[in-house]
């Protein structure tokens, strides 16, 4: 794992200065060793900062094949490494070390850009082609590793993180358009004018002529007339356990111990149940714990933990830690969050790289892969194939409710917000995790400046986000689940979820997160399934489920989906984390913030005590976002 650094330049030569303080903002994503390659002409440069975990003696980077007419700089997991590399070494190709980034530098070389369907792992990468002067970078499928670029001056920009890119000379300012059309949340583009994101799944070529990005693979759900007539359930079960412990067992591969992150859901303790299956030995598990019971699962990862003969490591976080380390965080994550469980998962990870631990295995994505979410049972109640008495459907729709209150009004909501009705004319169908936001961005534009609000104008950001979504290609036929889980993993997967608490929290403390439920093997398969081996009745993620049953305790196997939040801050008045987000939002600092009326939000925070409790979490997701926006300016200090 680490931090990479890329310029190509049509004209100027390349500042090397530039390259050097970009790698220094990556010091906390490989601070084992820093170092760049300049092209003889000086206007292609590719940095490096190196977190070693696979050839901790000769993977050093950049890499450049023997003729010296490829280079190389990456990030992340190259899985089958070895496999592949002894193919390439019978095809002819001789390698320089023993690392895992190797084998993309010659697969490069043999297929050209078709090396990306040969590559399994969670990656971003950039190559430069001096025979036929290109340049190539790429992103992994699910964008679990970040990949950020901008034009500049004649120059193509490209870093794993926006503060490498700033350092590199690319102005700092806010992306006023798509920050009010959250455009940031939806799609590819960032908090940072002029700076963008490669998307999932895709990669970019660049010559003197321009660049340009290219998609290379997609979830693809099937239509709903391409599913087989029969399956074996017995034998799908079977197909998907093997397939998640391969996914785990690759996951396992490094040349430094590798713990997990053990929370009491599904996901997460059945990481830790194979991972223990296939390691035969004790593995350390890493527990987040909260002070709120409604919060904490410590009491159930810990039977977990002992169930699997693991070593069981409690951290225990409260209101004033999650205060303490909100503005370092927001600074990494270089984003705005809706909860302070990112802070948290920095806090976590900041305390397992003390114990020692560079590689983490996590649960992130089963809920995108598997549908566990409880929008996408409300969308089943709703939509699915079946007639349903309308009593039956509400019934189901209330305990859904009443079993969710924590995260009531982020994943679902029983209110109908105004100007979203175009959905169902786009969809046919409304996906149940999209009212929610819009009711918190219709919350967020009472509070905004008279400048603000007439530059929105009609602008809406659902509306933004299903016309710039392949609909056509990757939405029209399908299960109405499988929709709502697509656009779910076009906007939320990549932009928050694998950011605010993935790789960004992670790779802050120098450590890796690793994550078996998004390989891509796996996912091909059960992409396939339909929408009833996800969600049975009000079984959330069935199929898993049955799947991982011989590895986690009956505890967890019959357990509910509960969303991974942090206690809110309106929870506790009196704490620490309530006091900042009163006193920043009051502040000068906040008030330098272009969007907001500061006597509107300032009556908002006046009405906090009165919330009712379903009003929690959607409330706290504002407060939120307002607060990481204040440190937002104050770290990058962005003009407008």
């Amino acid at each position: 794992m680490c931090g990479i650094i890329s310029l190509y330049s049509k004209r100027a030569p390349v500042n090397e200065a530039n390259i050097q303080a970009a790698l220094k903002s990556l010091y906390h994503r490989g601070p084992d060793q820093q170092n760049y390659w300049l092209s003889e002409s000086k206007k292609i440069a590719l940095g490096h900062t190196r977190l070693s975990i696979i050839d901790l003696t000769t993977g050093d980077q950049p890499i450049s094949n023997s003729s010296n007419s490829h280079h190389i700089v990456a990030n992340g997991e190259f899985y089958d490494f070895e496999i592949i590399r002894k193919q390439l070494q019978e095809k002819g190709y001789h390698f320089k070390t023993g690392s895992d980034s190797e084998i993309a530098l010659h697969l490069y070389n043999e297929y050209g850009t078709a090396c990306l369907k040969h590559l399994r792992g969670e990656f971003a990468f950039c190559i430069w082609d001096e025979s036929q002067k290109v340049f190539f970078a790429a992103r992994d499928r699910f964008g679990i590793k970040p990949l950020y670029y901008a034009w500049h001056n004649d120059q193509l920009y490209i870093a794993s993180e926006i503060k490498a890119l700033i350092a590199a000379g690319v102005p700092a300012k806010w992306d006023v358009e798509s920050y009010l059309s959250r455009a940031f949340f939806f799609r590819d583009r960032s908090l940072f004018e002029g700076i963008h994101q490669v998307p999932p799944g895709h990669y970019i070529l660049a010559t003197d002529s321009g660049f340009r990005i290219n998609k290379y693979w997609d979830i693809s759900y099937p239509t709903t007339d391409e599913y087989h007539a029969e399956y074996n359930e017995d034998e799908i079960i079977k197909d998907v356990r093997n397939s998640l412990l391969d996914a785990t067992r690759t996951r396992l591969r490094a040349d430094v111990p590798v713990g997990v992150y053990l929370s009491g859901g599904l996901d997460s303790c059945a990481v830790l149940g194979m991972a223990t299956e296939i390691h035969h030995k004790s593995v350390d598990a890493f527990t987040l714990s909260f002070e709120s019971p409604d919060y904490d699962e410590s009491a159930i990862a810990k039977k977990m933990a002992e169930h699997s003969g693991a070593n069981y490591n409690p951290i225990s976080i409260k209101q004033s830690d999650l205060a303490d380390y909100f503005s370092e965080s927001i600074k990494h994550s270089e984003t705005v969050c809706m909860n302070a469980h990112g802070i948290a998962k920095y806090v976590l990870s900041k305390e397992v790289r003390k114990q020692g631990y560079r590689v983490v295995l996590t649960g992130e994505g089963a809920d995108e892969v598997f549908a566990g979410y409880s929008s996408f049972r409300n969308d089943m109640i709703l939509y699915n194939s079946e007639s349903q008495n309308p009593d039956t459907v509400q019934s189901l729709l209330d305990s859904l409710n009443q079993s969710n209150k924590v995260s009531s009004g982020l994943l679902t909501t029983q209110n109908t917000p105004k100007n979203i009705e175009f959905i169902k004319r786009f969809l046919s169908f409304e996906p149940s995790w999209l009212p929610p936001l819009a009711e918190i961005n219709n919350s967020i534009k009472d509070l905004y400046n008279a400048d603000t609000k007439s530059y929105l104008g009609n602008i809406n950001p659902i509306y933004q986000f299903l016309i710039h979504s392949d609909l056509v290609n990757q939405v029209e036929g399908r299960e109405p689940v499988h929709a709502s889980m697509y656009l779910m993993s076009k906007s939320a997967l990549p932009n928050y979820v694998l950011t605010i608490l993935g790789d960004r929290m992670e790779m802050a403390n120098s450590l890796e997160g690793r994550l078996p439920f998004l390989d891509h093997h796996l996912v091909e398969k059960v992409r396939n399934l339909p929408v009833r081996y996800k969600i049975r009745g009000m079984q959330e993620k069935y199929i898993m489920r049955e799947a991982v049953k011989p590895y986690v305790i009956k505890d967890v196997y019959q357990r509910e989906k509960h969303p991974f939040l942090a206690p809110p801050s309106v929870l506790s008045p009196s704490d620490k984390l309530h006091q900042l987000v009163q006193d920043t939002l009051r502040s000068d600092l906040f008030n330098s913030l272009p969007f907001f009326n500061q006597d509107a939000v300032i009556s908002f925070l006046d009405e906090i005590p009165n919330l009712a409790q379903d009003k929690w979490a959607s409330t706290e997701a504002i407060l939120m976002e307002l607060l990481s926006l204040s440190y937002l300016q104050h770290h990058y200090k962005l003009s407008s």
